[in-house]
């Protein structure tokens, strides 16, 4: 009996120790691994800004626990890749560079986390991009695999606030309220230089915090330029300075060669239509003679800001543009004049074109859409009003002078549209000719006079909910199709005879900012 016991005891501690020795006897990797990808290409960065970090995932498939003697990138120490194993750094001077041993478990994986930060001045002499590539090799000798890692890095003039000795960060002083006063504000960012106010073609350009234009001053952004803003950046134009934006038309609708673009400075594909990277373009009060021609403004908070000066008509003409996927608004207007033509608006959190406490505005063959999707959305596509409420809810007003649509759309995924506010001891002057506006009241709840579409004084040759039949406006493409409810239904408008894209207008030309095509299939 006691033999037995003996015996039984023995076989499950052999049988214990067997499995424990199972766990733990690593055999060395040979060449078996394999990858989520052979290549990881991480998206295009411009230099001295750190990449996204990038995922590469690594599989035993094997029976047998294996060990990796070593985990690497082939340029070592030189290279300008960083690596972070399953949560591990690594030792030593080759932190993020090679680890030893690693070990992986039968049947199990592990993640090989990867960044990069390239200066690309050491790289290459008088190129503003170049190819960046290195290799993670997994194992040594003949049993060694290779990972390819791949970046494109491009060069970019860097326009920044400075810091004083303390670190603290440069702010602006300008006249915030329109009083003749400088105020000291906290908004970080700094003056352009007189060297600076000539934006080119030749590199990118990133702003961090306000890049400002000075009393006087005028910034110039020629055509094809690329104009890249960091988180909480954007432009301000000071009174008395001026902004001119020169786009010219494009051949290739794809790269839009003469096209401004004007976005975020995340240049990875997940970034490319996300809202609120960057803050505004603010052209304050006092600011004049600031045009807009071919550019293409995307993914901010406020696309323009346009404050006071409403009797300047020189105070914003934009025209050939479109301004998308804003965070806020498209254009929000503040008693401000802007003239718009061939304009496009569309995926704002809160309305595309907002006329706010007043004003004088003139938009022809535009498209003022609002397809926003992220959120529920409050405000229609256009707003109108001739006030504004303070934080302690004082109501002051402003005159609504002129608001003149013609042959527009506006058009969107919620219901209604438009919006006006009219406060009745006020001015509150528009029109809508030869639109199409998306409108539907069965139940009668904007009774205002404001909302009679009868009355030709504000509403002539106008349709209501006939769908334009946009493109895609999900992803901002705003043509529209032959046969249409558009085409062909606007008037005439002065010599505007071609479209955003610099097509000859047909006659009766057609609403919005697109001449109808023919859609592919």
């Amino acid at each position: 009996m006691i033999r037995s016991l003996y015996f039984i005891i023995s076989f499950f501690i052999l049988i214990f120790w067997s499995s424990c020795r199972q766990d733990f006897e690593f055999t060395p990797s040979t060449g078996t691994l394999s990858f989520s990808k052979d290549t990881v290409y991480l998206d295009t960065i411009f230099s001295n800004i750190g990449s996204s970090t990038y995922t590469l995932k690594v599989y035993n498939n094997s029976d047998n626990d294996i060990l990796i003697p070593s985990l690497k990138l082939s340029n070592g120490q030189n290279s300008n890749y960083r690596m972070n194993v399953d949560g591990m750094i690594g030792n030593g001077t080759l932190v993020g560079k090679e680890f030893e041993n690693v070990e992986l478990l039968a049947q199990d994986s592990m993640f090989v986390f990867i960044e990069t930060t390239i200066d690309i001045q050491p790289l290459v002499a008088n190129e503003t991009q170049f190819l960046y590539t290195d290799a993670i090799e997994f194992g040594t000798g003949p049993n060694t695999q290779k990972v390819e890692l791949v970046t494109l890095v491009k060069d970019a003039v860097f326009i920044y606030p400075n810091k004083d000795a303390n670190g603290v960060v440069e702010t602006l002083i300008f006249d915030v309220d329109g009083d003749g006063v400088d105020d000291e504000t906290n908004v970080q960012g700094r003056f352009l230089e007189d060297s600076e106010l000539t934006f080119t073609n030749e590199k990118p350009y990133v702003i961090y915090g306000y890049a400002a234009v000075a009393d006087g001053k005028t910034l110039d952004i020629n055509a094809g330029a690329r104009v890249h803003f960091h988180a909480n950046s954007g432009l301000l134009i000071t009174e008395n300075a001026s902004l001119h934006i020169n786009g010219l038309p494009s051949l290739d609708a794809e790269i839009l060669e003469n096209e401004i673009i004007i976005q975020g400075d995340r240049l990875e594909p997940l970034y490319e239509d996300i809202p609120g990277q960057w803050e505004a373009i603010w052209l304050l009060n006092g600011s004049t003679n600031n045009s807009i021609n071919h550019a293409t403004i995307k993914n901010g908070t406020v696309g323009i800001l346009s404050d006071g000066n409403q009797d300047d008509p020189t105070k914003l003409v934009i025209t050939n543009s479109q301004i998308y996927n804003s965070s806020n608004f498209g254009i929000l207007g503040r008693g401000t004049s802007i003239s718009a033509e061939n304009v496009v608006l569309n995926i704002s959190g809160v309305s595309s074109f907002a006329g706010t406490y007043g004003g004088n505005y003139n938009f022809t063959h535009s498209t003022i859409a609002n397809y926003w999707a992220n959120s529920f959305r409050q405000f229609p596509a256009l707003l109108l009003n001739n006030f504004i409420i303070d934080a302690e809810n004082t109501v002051f007003t402003n005159p609504l002078e002129s608001a003149n649509f013609t042959n527009c759309i506006i058009y969107g995924n919620d219901n209604p549209e438009l919006l006006l506010e009219k406060e009745p001891s006020e001015v509150f002057n528009f029109k809508f000719t030869n639109s199409l506006i998306y409108f539907d009241d069965p139940t009668g709840f904007y009774s205002e006079s404001q909302y009679d579409f009868s009355n030709t004084d504000h509403f002539e040759n106008v349709m209501f909910n006939n769908d334009p039949q946009f493109l895609d406006p999900s992803i901002n493409q705003l043509n529209i199709p032959f046969g249409s409810p558009a085409e062909g239904s606007g008037i005439v408008v002065g010599n505007l005879n071609v479209d955003i894209t610099n097509t000859t207008r047909t006659s009766p030309p057609d609403l919005g900012a697109y001449n109808a095509t023919e859609f592919e299939d």
